[in-house]
This record gives structure tokens, sequence and C-alpha cells, in this order.
């Protein structure tokens, strides 16, 4: 396999670069790539610095999303392979909207939602992790339900921090899969619970990490669990999202964007 060095250069965080490098490189399955992130370059002095270190890797591609127009022509002076994606798509978008574009480092963070409400959200999240504190489920914008180590906790966390969602989620006992209906408390928000599933061989490795050689972690017990839960989520027509192949990312984009008809949403389907 192949072995190439990309650059992810940003004025910011480099949160937005490194997501497009990693969505385009990952189409490339012949090459193994390193992706080396410089954030916060925001004047002529760091644009030189990060313009010499990648001049001194041979072949490295570079994705930039350096908003100053100065900063950028540093950085193109040097890197014969830059994909900036300020000067590929801006161009196009002021000539939709009939307005020069205004550079200003950062912007984009501050269209999400703002500090305040991500940390009240994420405070939420772990204040009703694993079923604690039922009687706040009114307060959340979503629940997530599902066996134990299905990714709710992950997932709840990073759609809380991501987009300010107040996220619980509340795990499916033995106990529970032995009633014919999901428990009470659920059924009372039924409108905004999804549900997760897994892959019963994955669920198994995942517990036996945790747990090794427990009954909890065999393979029987993590299929008849999953098995039982599919019954109560299909009882409820409930949406279901099977994260075996899954990051918490893509998760959290189906959470926020599920089909209108609440329909299984395996990635496979």
């Amino acid at each position: 396999m192949k072995k190439r060095i990309a650059y992810c250069v940003s004025d910011h965080t480099g949160v937005t670069v490194e997501a497009v490098a990693k969505s385009v490189l990952s189409q490339f399955p012949d090459f193994e790539f390193s992706l080396i992130a410089l954030p916060f370059v925001d004047s002529a002095e760091k644009a030189h610095a990060a313009a010499a270190r990648i001049a001194a890797t041979s072949d490295a591609l570079v994705f930039s999303t350096l908003t100053d127009p100065a900063l950028r022509a540093i950085l193109r002076a040097s890197c014969p392979q830059l994909f900036d994606l300020f000067d590929r798509i801006a161009p196009a978008v002021e000539i939709a909207l009939g307005q020069t574009i205004t550079p200003s480092p950062g912007r984009i963070h501050s269209m999400a939602n703002n500090y305040e409400s991500r940390m009240d959200a994420v405070n939420f999240s772990l204040a009703l992790d694993d079923g604690l504190q039922p009687q706040r489920l009114d307060q959340a914008d979503l629940i997530l339900v599902g066996v134990s180590r299905v990714g709710k906790t992950p997932t709840a966390l990073y759609l809380a921090l991501q987009y300010g969602l107040r996220v619980a989620n509340y795990p499916l006992t033995p106990d529970d899969l032995e009633h014919a209906s999901l428990p009470d408390i659920l059924l009372a928000h039924l409108p905004r619970v999804r549900a997760l599933t897994l892959a019963a061989e994955r669920l198994a490795a995942i517990r036996q990490a945790r747990y090794p050689d427990s009954r909890y972690a065999s393979l029987e017990q993590c299929r008849a669990e999953l098995a039982a839960a599919e019954r109560l989520f299909k009882q409820h027509a409930l949406g279901v999202i099977d994260t075996t192949r899954m990051s918490v990312e893509e998760i959290a984009a189906r959470l926020r964007n599920p089909p209108e008809d609440r329909v299984s949403m395996d990635p496979q389907a």
C-alpha cells in the first residue's frame, strides 16, 4: 500500500478541514494517509512556519481552510499540491450571491450553538446517562435506548457537545427485555425515543474487553438481548440505527436527520 502524508491547515481548530480531508482521502483505498493537523495558523509568521514544515515533507498533500488571502498566498507559494477550500469554492458562491466574501477566521463556529448551551447539554446528558434521573426525561430532546454497550453514551455526549442537544440514554436491562413492552417511562416519551443496535459479534467483543469471560459478554447472551430488544423496537415502530459499521459522527447525523417514516435506519438497508 502506498503511503502519503496530508497536512490539514486551518486558522482555527481545524475540525472542518480535517473532516473534508478524511472524507476525500477515504475514497482512495490503495493509499495509506497520515494526517497532520496544523491548527491556529492565524499570522504571517505561523503561515511561513507551516509552509516550511510542509515543504520539508516530500510529496505532501495539503488541505487548507485559511480565510485570510495573504496567508493563503504564503501557503500557495510553497505547497504545489495545495487544495484550498476557499479558493475553490468561495468564488462560485460569490457569483451565486452577488456579493464579495468578507474573510473572518473562525466564523463558522459562531454559526453553531453557543458555548453555554452546549455545556448545558453535556451536563444534562451526563446527569441522565445510563438511565439516571428518569423523571427528567421530559426535558430531553432525544432519548437513546438499546442494550448495554451499543454506543448510547458516546453518541449522546457527541450530540450534546457538537449540537447542543439534550440527549438522555436509557439502557434496556435483561429484566426490561423480559416484558412485552418498553418500560412505561419510555412509552410516555415515545416520539423522542430512538433505538440503537449492534451486531452480536461486535457487541460480544466490546463486552469481553470490559468483563472478560463473563456471561454478560458471551455471544449467546448478546444474541438473546439483541433479539429481545429488536422485538420491542418493532412493536413500537421505533427507528433503529445499526451502529456496527458507523462512527459516532455518522450515528449523530442519522439521529439529527431521520427519515420521515420511522423505519429501519440500518446503513445497509
